[in-house]
């Protein structure tokens, strides 16, 4: 018989949305086979999980968790996915939206694949979730978490379900809620410029320079002298500049003080932070827009075309 291996599981998971356990069932039970695997988890557990399984999941919550009962404090951010913001109000899907962030915190999983091999209430978190899909009647994905463990204190801040911060710190706890407040608001991407990523220092470079090109042609066409090279250059890193500190925590002008940037409010409050993180629900997912005209037209052209 061939080795079930992790990929196959993962790749028959992806095609019926059933419990891992029963992929791996299935998959012995097929030798290997996964068309024939798959057909035994269509009989087995029905089609309603599986065909949810393809529909996009671009609405959800995002969901914190501290605890505070150990030496160390642990805590979680969690983004779990459903497809229309009517159910990412409903009572089941928040609380086991709430109820993820708590195992991720306590029991610390590797990953999502992790975590729905997890058990909840005498079943696994991924038979949960399947339930779930059976009784709401939409997909429901684990995107992604993070995990914060150590040291430092931690406080968290939820802008309704959509956007969620947590902040490792040492000093103050209502400097670092306020912090957590900000960066919700103002979504800094690193604590100061100098750890801003480098592909959105780049980025912003090709846009500054960009910029002095298409400066340069107006200039061209009006008749006006060309900027020399050093002054272009010193545009565009100019530009840059001001971009490190628009999107680096410590650099931001603090939304509760516009006369003072977050560096500033630290210091007086004696606090450090020693990292953030911030999720925004459906962030970088792409959402399906149905475009009813296009879709009837279609429908047209294929009826004149038979």
């Amino acid at each position: 018989m061939p080795a079930i291996t992790a990929s196959m599981v993962a790749e028959l998971r992806a095609k019926t949305d059933a419990p891992m356990m029963e992929c791996k069932k299935a998959l012995t039970e097929a030798a290997g086979d996964m068309d024939k695997a798959e057909e035994l988890l269509r009989v087995k557990l029905g089609s309603k999980a599986s065909k949810a399984a393809s529909r996009v999941t671009a609405e959800g919550i995002v969901a914190a968790f501290i605890d505070g009962s150990g030496a160390s404090k642990a805590g979680a951010l969690i983004e779990l996915n459903c497809e229309t913001d009517f159910v990412s109000k409903n009572d089941d899907f928040l609380a086991f939206g709430k109820a993820l962030a708590e195992m991720v915190a306590k029991q610390a999983p590797a990953d999502v694949m992790a975590l729905a091999a997890l058990t909840i209430d005498g079943v696994t978190v991924d038979a949960r979730r399947s339930a779930l899909i059976g009784k709401i009647g939409e997909n429901l994905t684990i995107r992604r978490f993070k995990r914060f463990a150590g040291d430092a204190k931690l406080v968290s801040y939820l802008h309704g379900t959509r956007i969620g911060v947590m902040v490792e710190y040492v000093g103050d706890d209502v400097a670092a809620k306020d912090v957590a407040m900000h960066v919700a608001a103002m979504k800094p991407v690193s604590l100061s410029s100098a750890e801003v990523p480098a592909d959105l220092i780049e980025k912003e470079r090709n846009v500054a320079a960009g910029k002095a090109a298409e400066d340069a042609k107006a200039a061209e066409l009006a008749g006006k002298p060309a900027q020399s090279a050093e002054i272009v250059a010193r545009r565009i890193e100019g530009s840059v500049q001001k971009f490190l500190k628009e999107v680096s925590l410590y650099n931001q002008t603090f939304v509760k003080n516009d006369k003072q940037t977050v560096a500033q409010m630290l210091e007086a409050a004696n606090t450090t932070i020693k990292g953030f993180t911030m999720f925004v629900m459906g962030q970088g997912i792409e959402k399906k827009t149905d475009d009813f005209a296009a879709e009837v037209a279609a429908q047209v052209a294929a009826a004149k075309a038979q």
